[in-house]
């Protein structure tokens, strides 16, 4: 990516919708540790606003989004804190 993130996990879910794309997103980053980075790829334009806003609403930080191609987006999301216990 060119840039001094370093990437604990990588999750390609183009081809899904939201609600799909926050659903994977989120599923995924529950399984890393705090401090861990997520990278998101996917190409569902409405995801590329709902997944950085619901996973910041998660309490997670949210580092890029960057378009990579024509439909392509990565965002790069870091775990800021453990899920919230019900």
């Amino acid at each position: 990516m060119g840039d001094d993130i370093k990437v604990d996990k990588t999750i390609d879910i183009r081809g899904q919708v939201c609600p799909y794309t926050f659903v994977r997103s989120k599923l995924a980053i529950e399984k890393m540790s705090v401090g861990e980075v997520l990278e998101i790829i996917l190409d569902h334009k409405p995801a590329v606003e709902n997944v950085p806003k619901s996973m910041e609403n998660e309490g997670q930080k949210v580092l890029k989004v960057e378009q990579t191609g024509e439909k392509e987006w990565h965002i790069v999301v870091r775990k800021d804190r453990e899920k919230k216990k019900t």
